[in-house]
């Protein structure tokens, strides 16, 4: 997977071996919950928890097929552990799981993996507010819970699209990381913002799978531009802030030689040229359709004419950014702790008239059961001045 994100090397090897020693000391002694445990990330995470012998890892997730999944993945690659090891299909949101607290509730760690991710979610009203809810009241939510139990520390997901936000699913991860400073009084908290985690579950380079699954042309943008991890580097970057992390840290791999920006459609050349095909480039979405049916759907004919079908296009919907960032000028760093980890370093800064005016905004709009999409833009931009949201009236589900 390496090879198709431009890179030979993975990217924290020498900060893990280098606190080895301490990582298995302090994860076999210690009882985790993974909440998101089952997407990519999640899994990502919890895999590197389970090698290290926790004396109790549980693993939370909506996903009942995906925690299926992670356990038959973790069996076959690590076998078992003498510790407690369970998993539980719950929404966070539920009485369900707040039962699940009451009954346990005895951990020293809480790793908070759940997000809705996609850009594209923003793009109606009610799609919108479960984002909020997801990445921003159930992080509130599972950080009080955390406090009430004695956990020792909370760690949580955020994104390099929460620096400079210029789409609401950024923003709203922004908005968390507010939200998470107010708890840090009374737990120590740390986050982690990190780049697109390649072929990660719904992504659009995991999209390349199915589109040649189902015969079907592999479209991208030329002109956005990502930093790129595989699932076990943001497991690895994960569990280092969740350790190491002083209050209030957020975690960010470093800019180096290995690291650097690259476009979707290089990727997907490089993907295709793995796969032994040559990309065949067209300029429109029906003519890129229409090569399937001069091979008349025959999957056998078009492999061996070594040919695919590309449609590389320039980025023309909203909430897209040229490119990523990990931090901001005015955001203090820490770049000498670790060889390829950068720590963003946040004092305890409490906007509670923001935080305030958020949650009682926000719960008035679901007394009334009715709201519009401008109506939660503008509270953004309340919470956020700087905010760079701009309105293009093209989402990325009106592209093939």
């Amino acid at each position: 997977m390496l090879n198709l994100i431009g890179r030979s090397k993975e990217l924290f090897s020498k900060d893990i071996q280098n606190h080895r020693v301490e990582l298995e000391q302090i994860v076999s002694n210690s009882k985790f919950l993974v909440i998101g445990g089952a997407g990519s990330i999640g899994q990502a995470v919890t895999k590197e928890i389970f090698k290290r012998n926790p004396l109790k890892i549980h693993v939370v997730d909506i996903s009942e097929n995906n925690l299926v999944e992670l356990v038959r993945d973790i069996r076959s690659s690590f076998g078992y552990i003498s510790g407690d090891f369970q998993t539980f299909a719950l929404d966070v949101g539920s009485i369900e799981y707040d039962a699940f607290w009451k009954v346990d509730g005895q951990y020293d760690y809480v790793l908070n993996l759940s997000a809705l991710k996609h850009v594209r979610s923003e793009k109606d009203p009610f799609t919108l507010m479960r984002m909020i809810d997801t990445n921003i009241f159930n992080t509130d939510k599972t950080l009080q819970q955390a406090i009430e139990n004695g956990v020792k520390k909370y760690f949580c997901v955020s994104t390099d699209k929460a620096a400079n936000p210029v789409n609401m699913m950024g923003a709203s991860k922004r908005i968390m990381e507010m939200f998470v400073n107010r708890r840090s009084k009374e737990i120590n908290v740390s986050m982690a913002r990190f780049a697109n985690v390649a072929f990660s579950d719904g992504s659009l380079l995991h999209g390349f799978n199915n589109r040649l699954e189902k015969n079907q042309p592999i479209v991208a943008p030329n002109d956005v531009k990502r930093y790129f991890v595989i699932p076990k580097e943001a497991g690895e970057l994960c569990l280092m802030s969740c350790i190491f992390g002083e209050n209030r840290d957020i975690y960010f791999p470093k800019l180096n030689e290995n690291l650097h920006l690259t476009t979707f459609s290089e990727i997907a050349v490089r993907y295709l040229k793995e796969k032994g095909l040559n990309p065949v480039l067209f300029k429109t979405e029906e003519e890129a359709r229409s090569f399937f049916i001069g091979h008349a759907n025959n999957k056998l004919t078009i492999t061996n004419s070594k040919k695919w079908p590309c449609l590389f296009t320039k980025s023309d919907t909203t909430g897209e950014k040229d490119f990523e960032e990990f931090f901001t000028d005015k955001e203090t760093l820490n770049m000498d702790r670790f060889e390829n980890l950068g720590i963003v370093k946040n004092d305890l800064h409490i906007e509670d008239n923001k935080l305030k005016l958020f949650e009682n905004t926000i719960a008035k709009l679901k007394i009334d059961k009715q709201w519009d999409k401008q109506q939660i833009v503008d509270l953004f931009f309340k919470m956020i001045p700087n905010f760079g949201h701009k309105e293009v009236g093209k989402y990325l589900d009106a592209k093939m």
